[in-house]
């Protein structure tokens, strides 16, 4: 059977969250892949979404893209996410232009391949600065715009790639098996303020990049072998899981980790 879901027009349908609607939401590399998804279809929901990237060019053309299709324009600052002042001053810019932010969406991450034995000190510090520092330092300033308004959803992104333990990658596996830590450490002392903080954990997920860098005819064999559902996993699979923990639908649910790699073994 092929699969019916190689067009990005899936985001026009699937459910609707009156709840999303004029909420305002923040998402860190929300320029392109899982992120520029997530973006479209915050928009399509009819949210305030502002978003940060370092890569310009596609950022600049989902920005218009968005635009022209009738829905509300989203604000974009290019961010190097390493950089925690710049990181914490485009939030704050954001929160004047569209309100705080009643969604922070911890997206941003790289998982370049690199081995154990070549791995230096600054290429460590480097990784952690990308894949795991910058979610604290988002969660650090939304957190009080959160309290203001009585509650917020806090969304953390995982990777399965820990569990399903990935070779050539161990200091990326070591930043994504953080955010469960940073997750459930945060839960109750947030949840007193109806702030929530939930974790999504894809799998191998065919964005742009991955099918580019990654996906060779060895990839594929271990998608057949792995997954328990045939069909590649792709961004507009994982965006809808990040509508219904942003939405008040899921007002019940936090500190939990919500996985979607097709069944991966």
């Amino acid at each position: 059977m092929p699969d019916r879901r190689d067009s990005p027009a899936a985001l026009e349908g699937g459910a609707s969250y009156p709840s999303l609607r004029g909420r305002s939401v923040f998402i860190t590399g929300g320029g392109s892949g899982i992120g520029g998804c997530m973006t479209e279809a915050f928009a399509r929901q009819g949210s305030l979404v502002a978003f940060v990237d370092n890569a310009e060019a596609p950022s600049q053309d989902l920005v218009s893209k968005i635009e022209k299709a009738g829905l509300p324009r989203p604000w974009y600052r290019k961010t190097d996410v390493t950089d925690i002042n710049a990181l914490q001053t485009a939030i704050r810019d954001a929160a004047k232009a569209v309100g705080d932010f009643h969604v922070l969406i911890n997206n941003v991450a790289s998982d370049d391949r690199h081995s154990l034995m070549e791995v230096t000190q600054e290429y460590y510090d480097a990784r952690i600065a990308v894949n795991q520092r910058p979610a604290f330092f988002a969660i650090q300033a939304v957190v009080p715009g959160m309290k203001k308004m009585g509650g917020g959803s806090i969304i953390n992104f995982g990777s399965n790639s820990y569990g399903a333990k990935g070779r050539n990658m161990p200091v990326y596996t070591t930043a994504k098996s953080s955010v469960i830590g940073l997750t459930r450490g945060l839960a109750a002392e947030l949840g007193e303020h109806r702030i929530r903080v939930n974790v999504i954990t894809p799998g191998w997920i065919m964005t742009e990049r991955q099918i580019e860098k990654w996906l060779t005819p060895e990839g594929e064999l271990e998608i057949k072998r792995n997954q328990v559902l045939p069909d590649k996993v792709r961004p507009e699979d994982v965006a809808p899981m990040a509508l219904f923990l942003a939405s008040d639908d899921s007002r019940a649910c936090s500190a939990q980790e919500y996985i979607v790699d097709a069944g991966w073994l």
